[in-house]
């Protein structure tokens, strides 16, 4: 059986008309085939898991030790970087600064007294 490569590239340029000729048996046939692959998914996920339960397996659930020190550290040092950076003061960018003419400092503007 030899396929004739000029005939596939005919019918692979009339196929878009084809289908919009065909527009609603097109979404037909596509709403079909997703109800399938969506039914399908829906069984093997739910309904054979639910069939199978955690008593059925024949190994048991280990906790490698060490890798949960390894995740509990991360987590302490992420929390503790949290909360320095709560405690953290930073400037306001829209706050005019105002030096004070006597010491210099920065401060709030003083009211002009007359």
């Amino acid at each position: 059986m030899k396929i004739d490569i000029k005939q596939l590239k005919k019918f692979l340029a009339k196929l878009p008309w084809i289908i919009a000729e065909r527009a609603f048996l097109a979404c037909l046939f596509l709403l079909v085939l997703a109800l399938i692959f969506g039914g399908l998914s829906f069984y093997k996920y739910n309904i054979l898991a639910q069939k199978i339960g955690f008593e059925d397996l024949d190994q048991s659930l280990l906790l490698k030790e060490e890798i949960y020190q390894e995740v509990l550290a991360a987590w302490r040092e992420q929390e503790k970087r949290f909360s320095e950076a709560d405690s953290k003061e930073y400037p306001n960018p829209f706050e005019e600064l105002v030096l004070f003419p006597e010491d210099g400092t920065p401060g709030e503007e003083e009211e002009l007294t007359e």
